[in-house]
């Protein structure tokens, strides 16, 4: 297990698969300022951590990945100007790390994912729930100002129809019309979520790293607009396989008819 330094966020690393858990259950693992100043902290850390390969994130507890923004931190921290001036840049701060981190992130979501727990599922590549998720964004509810940027993330995912429901609505959406909504990859049994999300992770750890760090590096520049995108970076990373021991033991193993050994070089 790693370090965050708050029980609230435990991070643990086993054969290439980093396990990220939101852990305070008494608040349905609400997001507070000991979550999120942590949370930079460790995705820097996975980023940087070569034996990493995917990073699995959810929430502790069994009855919610995430609950959104702690709203008892509401009035001393999203209240006054500069009050929420900090909050603004603390939130900058996450969702910059998020970006940063170029290995594939599965959310495994099982009960509530609500208003900043949902934009912080969005940040993952794959979204897996279990048949009692609930979703929503409940900001309309609560009188506060949602910014452009989670708009923007949400319309990317589910289109402008389904994102002015959420968030028009505050209402609650079930595991099988968040599918349907495009919230999320997949909806299985609770009881099978677990191992799919394992079996899907070891299938993506077991591929070749440099090739799975072009895709996801591709599939970011992709969502920022044309002028903002760093073609040269995916460019460099597309070599980079070419060149790679991993392309000549891929080619090896086909010909051999047996798995690949990757090693990420």
């Amino acid at each position: 297990m790693t370090d965050t330094g708050t029980y609230k966020l435990l991070v643990t690393v086993d054969d290439g698969i980093a396990r990220l858990t939101f852990n305070d259950p008494a608040t349905r693992n609400a997001l507070g300022a000991e979550i999120t100043e942590a949370l930079v902290v460790a995705l820097r850390a996975l980023q940087a951590d070569d034996d990493v390969r995917v990073v699995v994130v959810t929430g502790a507890g069994g009855k919610a990945f995430a609950s959104g923004a702690n709203i008892a931190e509401f009035g001393e921290r999203r209240t006054t100007p500069e009050a929420r001036a900090r909050y603004d840049e603390a939130a900058a701060a996450t969702a910059r790390a998020w970006t940063s981190l170029e290995k594939p992130i599965i959310a495994m979501i099982r009960g509530y994912c609500i208003g900043g727990g949902l934009m912080t599922a969005m940040q993952a590549d794959i979204r897996i729930a279990s048949d009692d998720a609930q979703f929503a964004i409940p900001a309309a509810r609560l009188g506060l100002g949602y910014g452009f940027g989670g708009v923007q993330t949400l319309v990317d995912l589910v289109g402008p129809g389904w994102a002015a429901e959420l968030l028009f609505s505050a209402r609650r959406l079930g595991a099988a019309e968040a599918l349907q909504a495009g919230l999320v990859n997949r909806v299985v049994p609770e009881d099978r979520l677990a191992d799919e999300v394992t079996d899907l992770a070891r299938a993506i750890r077991a591929n070749a790293p440099l090739t799975v760090r072009a895709c996801k590096v591709a599939l970011r520049e992709s969502r920022r607009e044309p002028g903002r995108r760093d073609l040269e970076r995916v460019a460099e990373l597309v070599e980079a396989c070419f060149r790679s021991e991993d392309y000549r033991e891929g080619q090896q193993a086909f010909l051999e008819k047996r798995p690949p050994q990757f090693l990420g070089r």
